[in-house]
């Protein structure tokens, strides 16, 4: 499995362990829910600025596990 097919899926099974609503924003232009792993493979690398917007119930849990798995595959994130 190539990297960024890797980061892909890993990116897509972290946000599907939370209820919260996980939006991968991309250069303030694409909005992509992180739970569609189709979406992601469509937007992700397309750029190196990523924004997550996550709200709900376990977004502090959420927040935390999603910097942490961008982080392990050096991909610069902000979080609101």
């Amino acid at each position: 499995m190539s990297a960024g097919i890797r980061a892909i899926v890993d990116i897509n099974q972290t946000a599907a362990r939370f209820k919260s609503s996980i939006v991968l924003r991309i250069n303030d232009a694409k909005f992509v829910d992180a739970k569609s792993i189709l979406g992601l493979s469509l937007t992700l690398y397309q750029t190196d600025e990523y924004r997550l917007e996550i709200h709900g119930p376990d977004e502090v849990e959420a927040k935390s596990a999603m910097l942490e798995v961008f982080n392990k595959h050096h991909l610069h994130v902000e979080v609101n």
